[in-house]
């Protein structure tokens, strides 16, 4: 398979899904692309996971190994488990969010994780059938099936954590963040009171809010004709609408995430919550 000498350099994940659609053809009969190939061509989201080999599931009990920049890997495939996306054989998501469960930390493993519990709300919500789209009982299902596989425990304690009212990354690595350093949890996507407004989390009970902000979520929220600074203005508007009801309203942003400084998102909100 050959591209375009000129063709410009893509992101990491873009990258993987060119040489992936270039290997597809070339796949055994009894092998699909699994884990992070198949999260990337099934457009989950993933965060620091590396994309330098693509990854193949054969159905076999044995036979696992490294072949130049792919890692083939030996395991159960039912049909069920593999679907074809623009003619590529791939795991289905809730196969592919509890294999790479099994073996990542939890931390990575709840980022698409969250992604194709959230892309089954929207589904349902639009009525709109979605690939890349898992449903809890699904991954329940994949997981049973699992019990007693290298990294069952592990995913289950991941599974335990998703959730899919988590819109982007940086809701789901704070929300781990809050859990783990022993924060109340909170509520997601929770509707402000007498407002049409809600916020990615929020402990009504301690009048305490959050906000994560990153710059794709306004580059989303962008409509025709409109431009950054609109957007920005709107949001000023939004948040003095939420802090008018007694709300404490506590942004931050990617860097804020681990930050253990005063500024960092934990520390800020401990503050707050515990007043």
């Amino acid at each position: 398979m050959y591209r375009l000498a000129d063709d410009a350099a893509h992101d990491p994940a873009t990258e993987h899904a060119l040489r992936s659609r270039a290997a597809g053809p070339g796949l055994a009969s009894d092998a699909a692309f699994g884990f992070a190939t198949a999260a990337v061509l099934l457009r989950l989201p993933l965060w620091k996971i590396p994309l330098q080999r693509l990854h193949v599931i054969r159905d076999r009990s044995y036979g696992g190994r490294l072949r130049g920049d792919v890692h083939i890997h030996a395991g159960r495939l039912p049909p069920d488990d593999v679907l074809t996306v623009d003619g590529i054989r791939v795991t289905t998501p809730a196969r592919t969010v509890v294999d790479m469960a099994r073996t990542l930390p939890v931390p990575k493993a709840l980022v698409p994780l969250d992604g194709a519990l959230h892309r089954a709300v929207v589904a349902a919500r639009t009525r709109s059938p979605d690939p890349g789209a898992a449903t809890p009982d699904e991954v329940d299902r994949i997981i049973e099936r699992a019990a007693g596989t290298p990294g069952a425990a592990t995913a289950r304690r991941a599974i335990a954590l998703a959730d899919g009212l988590s819109e982007s990354p940086g809701e789901t690595l704070s929300r781990y963040r809050m859990l783990a350093s022993g924060l109340p949890v909170p509520l997601l996507q929770w509707s402000v009171p007498t407002t049409r407004h809600r916020t990615d989390f929020a402990w009504p009970g301690r009048g305490v809010v959050g906000e994560f902000d990153g710059r794709i979520k306004y580059g989303r929220a962008l409509r025709r004709g409109q431009n950054l600074e609109d957007v920005l203005w709107e949001e000023k508007l939004r948040e003095d609408q939420i802090r008018a009801t007694g709300l404490t309203v506590v942004r931050w942003t990617w860097k804020d995430i681990e930050s253990t400084t005063t500024d960092g998102m934990l520390p800020r909100l401990r503050f707050v919550l515990s007043r």
